[in-house]
């Protein structure tokens, strides 16, 4: 079974064309499947209209969540109720062609866990969206180990047990193919079209882009340090401590040897020791304290990052009549 999430937001004037499309696609490949769309507090008629479609259409669910958490989150709740084995996220901005499904399906049944969506070639402004991205892309392949030409697309194909083993929050759904690989997960890039957006325009723009490279420093952290925070702040406070140490032993010799007034000819120098020397003590404190944390964190993970306000189906609506 394929299960396709869709998180929206104020995306009514191409969610009757998306609809359209897709089910003309899924259909046509053969395989039992449903359609989540994940309505991201829209101000507009989008929940409306898709809860009209879902009346009639055994495939379509759709879920509203309480307040505009974010596509991360929006993305977490679309995994959370997908039931397909196979999980296929996109945009509902009609700027990922659902033509593009079968191809992401063949590259997982050739063995891969994870199939990337590649916009080999972008039709965005080449100032404020392609040159940062590119940047982007060539950093994160570098930090993740990773060889993809395009982290930011959420258009991908995934196993539904790799998502099991992936815990969102923040921006982080661009990484998950990094962070899906320290479980092991195959991951394959597949070229897609990349289109103009049809109507409307878009939620994101340079300032996004740059609080990618800020993500570029998390998923490192996460991909290294994560389960041993000790290991990198324990060596940052070992050479501030061995540096301020270091000053202020050779300023105590010199004051010993030579007599002078320390305060008065080395004063910057004895501070920037004092300084170093507490920066080490608190970089090991932080180490400890992370090492608390990620114990806490493996022992209580499964909370959720959003909250349901109410979910149409027609699943649901049997479920509620057997109920009764």
């Amino acid at each position: 079974m394929v299960s396709v999430v869709i998180p929206i937001h104020n995306e009514e004037p191409a969610l009757l064309p998306l609809y359209d499309r897709l089910t003309s696609v899924l259909g046509a490949i053969g395989r039992p499947y449903e359609v989540i769309f994940i309505d991201d507090a829209s101000t507009d008629h989008s929940f409306e209209l898709l809860a009209n479609l879902a009346e009639t259409d055994p495939h379509l669910k759709v879920v509203q969540l309480r307040r505009n958490f974010g596509q991360t989150a929006a993305l977490a709740a679309g995994f959370h109720e997908a039931a397909g084995e196979i999980v296929v996220s996109m945009d509902g901005d009609l700027q990922h062609a659902p033509e593009d499904i079968p191809a992401l399906l063949a590259k997982l049944d050739e063995g891969y866990d994870i199939a990337s969506g590649w916009r080999k070639f972008r039709v965005d402004n080449a100032i404020t969206r392609k040159l940062p991205s590119r940047i982007a892309n060539w950093i994160m392949a570098k930090v993740s180990g990773i060889e993809l030409h395009d982290f930011g697309t959420t258009f991908k194909a995934y196993r539904a047990e790799i998502l099991k083993d992936i815990h969102l929050y923040g921006e982080l759904h661009r990484f998950i193919p990094a962070l899906a690989s320290e479980y092991g997960a195959r991951v394959a890039e597949v070229p897609i079209q990349n289109i103009v957006r049809p109507s409307g325009s878009s939620h994101y723009g340079l300032g996004r882009t740059l609080h990618v490279l800020f993500d570029i420093v998390t998923i490192k952290f996460l991909l290294t340090y994560f389960t041993r925070p000790m290991h990198l702040f324990g060596n940052l406070g070992l050479a501030s401590t061995l540096g301020g140490g270091g000053i202020l032993g050779w300023l105590v010799v010199h004051k010993i040897t030579n007599g002078d007034d320390l305060v008065l000819e080395h004063g910057p120098l004895m501070l920037a020791g004092g300084l170093m020397l507490l920066a080490g003590l608190i970089l090991f404190c932080t180490g400890l304290l992370g090492e608390v944390l990620m114990r806490t964190y493996f022992e209580t993970q499964g909370r959720r990052i959003y909250a349901v306000r109410q979910i149409r189906g027609q699943r649901e609506k049997r479920m509620q009549g057997e109920a009764r």
